[in-house]
């Protein structure tokens, strides 16, 4: 992540923001509040009652568009995910992918995006006991807080913006939190082009986070480069121990540590493989090379992907915790990974689009302005 000083004049100014302090100065301590002499299953709900699991992808949208009628808060047995295996897996919060079909592009993407932003805010509009919208960090504690998951939108797909940065803001206002930055002219094998950048620097301005999940190298490291907000995979695991194409090989993880992002471990069975001890592999191997700050979940429910034995659904979490319990992970460890790492990524994306607008108006700049 670039040096969020590189756009601040003072440190007075930045504490001025309206009271928003600065999301990478240190947290208090950790207190644990487990027992250590209980079975790790059982110490694994008490973790995940404190901290629950942020889900960093959920299918559930498209899903929802092919049934004729569902109640997510009774149960809904047709999806991986509902109200009650939500609470039952102590999920607190989760994205809600906007991601469409590869057949679906141009106005069409445009249009279908914003038919599935509709769709969402009916949902959870539908089930008011048991889902809510959330924006930002605070919001999201507020739900949880409240006995609510949070739904926050996105990822959506870089198609979405039909190369319009007005679009990203009207996008955005609609209450998108999460941007793919691949499958776009200008975010594709060869990198960011010249408008790529300027989006990140506008998706920066609103308080967009950066998915780059399936993203090439080179697109990877000139994000890297050009955010001032934390960037994040939503559904990428370790190369080096499952050579899926969406992982990232050991050298992207470290430079994804040292800018203090977020890699969010999918618990699919293409990526991941069949069991919960090799997603529990693989989320050892991010920790180790990125740094336990720099690992999350991502479930994948409802997606269409087959996920491994003891993790078919959102409600099994608590079996994926006991695991890393068992091989010695802390407590606080564990709480980064469920729950406070997310909580770091939505502030310091909130910290730097207040920071930035203070200093850039909305672009106005056009795809053949700068990329001809």
């Amino acid at each position: 992540m670039a040096d969020l000083q590189d756009e601040l004049d003072t440190t007075t100014e930045v504490g001025a923001l309206d009271g928003l302090t600065d999301p990478f100065l240190a947290e208090e301590p950790y207190a644990p509040v487990s027992d250590p002499d209980t079975g790790p299953l059982e110490r694994a709900h008490a973790i995940l009652a404190a901290h629950p699991v942020a889900d960093g992808y959920s299918g559930l949208p498209w899903a929802l568009r092919h049934l004729p009628w569902f109640d997510l808060e009774l149960g809904e047995s047709s999806v991986d995910t509902d109200v009650p295996r939500l609470r039952e897996g102590h999920v607190g919060a989760l994205f809600w992918s906007l991601h469409l079909p590869e057949s679906i592009g141009g106005d069409r993407a445009v249009a279908a995006t914003l038919e599935q932003l509709d769709l969402v805010r009916t949902v959870v509009g539908a089930h008011p006991e048991g889902l809510r919208l959330a924006h930002t960090a605070g919001e999201t504690a507020d739900v949880r807080h409240c006995g609510r998951v949070a739904v926050l939108l996105g990822p959506a797909g870089a198609a979405a913006l039909g190369d319009s940065l007005g679009i990203l803001r009207s996008l955005r206002a609609l209450g998108l939190r999460a941007l793919t930055l691949s499958g776009a002219s200008w975010a594709s094998e060869a990198g960011l082009t010249r408008f790529g950048e300027e989006v990140l620097r506008e998706m920066n301005r609103l308080g967009v986070l950066a998915d780059l999940s399936g993203a090439s190298a080179d697109t990877v490291r000139r994000a890297i480069a050009v955010s001032k907000a934390p960037v994040l995979w939503t559904r990428s695991a370790a190369r080096a121990l499952r050579p899926h194409p969406v992982n990232l090989p050991d050298d992207l993880l470290a430079e994804l540590g040292a800018a203090k992002g977020l890699c969010m471990v999918p618990l699919t069975a293409e990526q991941t493989g069949p069991s919960v001890r090799d997603v529990a592999d693989h989320l050892d191997h991010v920790r180790e090379v990125a740094g336990p700050e720099c690992v999350g979940l991502s479930g994948t429910y409802d997606a269409g992907t087959a996920h491994p034995q003891d993790l078919a659904d959102a409600s099994c979490y608590p079996l994926l915790v006991a695991e890393l319990l068992r091989r010695g992970w802390a407590e606080s460890d564990i709480a980064l990974l469920t729950w406070g790492n997310v909580q770091r990524v939505l502030r310091g994306a909130d910290f730097t689009a207040r920071a930035a607008r203070e200093r850039r108006e909305p672009s106005t700049a056009k795809i053949s302005d700068l990329d001809g």
